[in-house]
């Protein structure tokens, strides 16, 4: 009894890679306009909240992400700009610029982590409310945000992989104009001969006057 051999189609093996590029694009997308959004939001919450001490009591302060560090904010715009800028290179720019989203990723997660600790913003309110130069803050507390920033970072950094990843899968931009900025010339119409009736048929078909003789 002899056996029949599956023969692979290869409609389905080359649709494979295009399916992959789509999903991992689409992902990719969402993972870093998202990431960026949550990271950027979460500069303008309250991170952190604290006591400062004075002649007449105590009174609570609190510092937003951008007054602890403007480092997450700014590298989620570079994250951003570096998403848009992959469909405009190829091959090893595409590489290069799929990197540095992934680096701006890094950076914001490990600059939201940092910045859950940090107390010089708050001890600058409580040394300029007080008078004191080396006056501090008491009681310090850190919120929820910084957390949500550094997982906006771990999105764009996802972002970054995927476009390392299967970035040549994706597509470029248009590539109808050359490299001088030249659009291509447009392919010359086919001479019309008006001795043969069906040169005439087939230039009005292509909506151009027969009649019209081109000058010498």
């Amino acid at each position: 009894m002899g056996y029949v051999t599956a023969v692979p189609d290869p409609r389905s093996e080359s649709a494979a890679p295009a399916r992959s590029g789509r999903r991992s694009l689409a992902l990719a997308l969402l993972c870093g306009a998202l990431g960026a959004a949550v990271a950027l939001l979460s500069t303008r919450q309250r991170w952190s909240e604290g006591t400062a001490t004075v002649a007449g009591g105590s009174f609570p302060l609190t510092a937003r992400g951008s007054d602890v560090t403007g480092v997450p904010a700014a590298l989620a715009i570079v994250g951003l700009a570096a998403l848009v800028a992959v469909f405009a290179v190829r091959r090893a720019g595409r590489h290069l610029v799929a990197a540095v989203l992934a680096l701006s990723g890094v950076g914001t997660v490990a600059a939201a982590l940092l910045g859950a600790s940090d107390r010089s913003a708050l001890d600058d309110q409580a040394a300029k409310a007080s008078g004191d130069t080396a006056s501090t803050v008491s009681a310090f507390s850190h919120t929820a945000w910084p957390y949500v920033a550094a997982a906006g970072g771990v999105l764009i950094l996802l972002a970054g992989l995927l476009a390392l990843r299967y970035g040549r899968l994706w597509p470029a931009m248009s590539g109808r104009y050359e490299r001088g900025g030249a659009p291509r010339p447009r392919r010359a119409a086919p001479a019309v001969d008006p001795d043969r009736p069906e040169d005439l048929w087939k230039a009005l078909d292509r909506g151009e006057d027969p009649t019209r003789m081109d000058p010498a």
